[in-house]
């Protein structure tokens, strides 16, 4: 076998041996062709064409869609003789809470209490939560008229009870969580009590919250 073809037999057989630019375009071209699963292929051809179409359209595709959805919900005093009776509620999760359970850890936004004869709401700051939930009476103010949260937060009330009272409207900012996205985010919701019985210690109130991250808006938009 000539010198010849020794070097060309090893070059073939040990990749090493090959000559430094042969080796470097090869490399070069394994980083600037990776190689993609193809099964993903259509997957992301079609994320990125209804991204496209929504920007195209303008509209924003991080925007929740949602409609106004008001329920009644019923709480008991906090007073009363009865154990694991709801007396809180989370506005967002549309979900009444039983202070006494240890799920609790303070996801909730007000409580109802009894102090002087009369129903109250508690923010969690008055028993000692630490939380962002507050409430903001409106008084005049219908249920159906409400359509935005006031922007200024002296008008919230954080540690002090809330008299109530039959008709009366109140804007409630909710406690930190987690958004759709996984930002923090308080939410704002109202509520008008249909009927109260101080007597028992039994509350009746409508409610709805709007499921926009940070966004004092009461109703849902129309664009």
């Amino acid at each position: 076998m000539t010198p010849k073809a020794i070097r060309e037999y090893d070059s073939r057989s040990c990749p090493a041996l090959r000559p430094s630019g042969q080796a470097q375009r090869g490399s070069d071209s394994a980083r600037e062709f990776p190689i993609v699963n193809r099964r993903f292929v259509p997957i992301l051809l079609l994320g990125i064409a209804l991204l496209l179409t929504a920007t195209a359209c303008g509209d924003d595709p991080f925007r929740i869609q949602w409609s106004e959805n008001p329920a009644e919900a019923t709480l008991y005093a906090m007073d009363r003789q009865e154990l694991n009776r709801p007396s809180a509620f989370d506005m967002l999760q549309r979900r009444r809470v039983v202070l006494e359970s240890p799920q609790t850890q303070g996801r909730w936004d007000f409580a109802l209490d009894r102090q002087g004869g009369a129903l109250v709401f508690l923010p969690p700051r008055a028993l000692g939560v630490t939380s962002s939930a507050a409430i903001a009476p409106m008084p005049g103010v219908s249920f159906e008229d409400l359509r935005e949260a006031p922007s200024d937060t002296t008008r919230y009330i954080t540690r002090e009870p809330i008299p109530l009272q039959a008709g009366n409207t109140y804007v409630v900012r909710t406690h930190e969580q987690r958004g759709r996205f996984g930002q923090i985010c308080t939410h704002y919701g109202k509520l008008e009590v249909v009927s109260l019985r101080a007597e028992d210690g039994v509350l009746i109130f409508r409610h709805d919250t709007s499921p926009e991250c940070n966004s004092r808006r009461l109703i849902p938009r129309n664009d």
